[in-house]
């Protein structure tokens, strides 16, 4: 009777486990949709005025359309342009390349070295004069003055030679733009003539 009646308790107190485990799933929030990505903004697609003005050309409706078909097509054309050819010209300018390592100057060490020389040649001169400690003192500072000269002009070569890297690296990106843009102007010529406008 005894392992009846724990068996049987075993058995009921299995099933209110179970049925609350159930009520407590229930009772859990569902897991929250993953949230969707911000669609990227579109790119701006200028007015013709400031599309003649960036872009250099002038555009005459050779078969008399209307001003608001002009601007139409011409909108159009930009759009079309900037998809064949993957230039943005209202995006940013094109960064120069990084800036070149800085140039080490090449006589850095120049003064220790001109007064090692210095003293060795004044030391021998002072031994034959008679006063090699003497000797050795001037040489090495004339050898210092003359090192100490040696490094300035290496520094102003190696500034000299950095400024020319960075202007070298700004005209690069420059001549880049220039030329996206003339491709630009390219495409978006061909897709003005070919609706009926001349372009220039």
């Amino acid at each position: 009777m005894k392992s009846r009646t724990s068996t049987l308790f075993v058995l009921i107190t299995s099933m209110f486990g179970f049925l609350a485990s159930g009520r407590a799933q229930q009772a859990q929030p569902a897991p929250a949709a993953p949230a969707a990505a911000a669609p990227a903004a579109p790119a701006l697609t200028p007015n013709p005025e400031w599309i003649h003005q960036t872009l250099k050309v002038f555009v005459y409706p050779a078969k008399g359309q209307a001003p608001e078909q002009q601007k139409k097509d011409e909108t159009e054309c930009y759009t079309w342009a900037r998809g064949q050819t993957g230039i943005d010209p209202t995006g940013p300018a094109t960064a120069p390349a990084a800036t070149p390592e800085k140039v080490d100057n090449p006589a850095n060490g120049a003064r220790a070295a001109g007064a090692a020389r210095g003293a060795a040649g004044g030391a021998v001169i002072g031994a034959i004069a008679g006063d090699a400690g003497k000797g050795a003192a001037i040489g090495a500072t004339a050898g210092t003055m003359r090192g100490g000269a040696q490094k300035r002009r290496g520094k102003q070569a190696a500034e000299q030679q950095q400024k020319q890297g960075e202007a070298q690296a700004k005209q690069q990106a420059a001549a880049t733009d220039a030329q996206k843009m003339d491709t630009f102007k390219k495409a978006y010529s061909a897709c003005v003539q070919g609706r009926g406008y001349t372009a220039q």
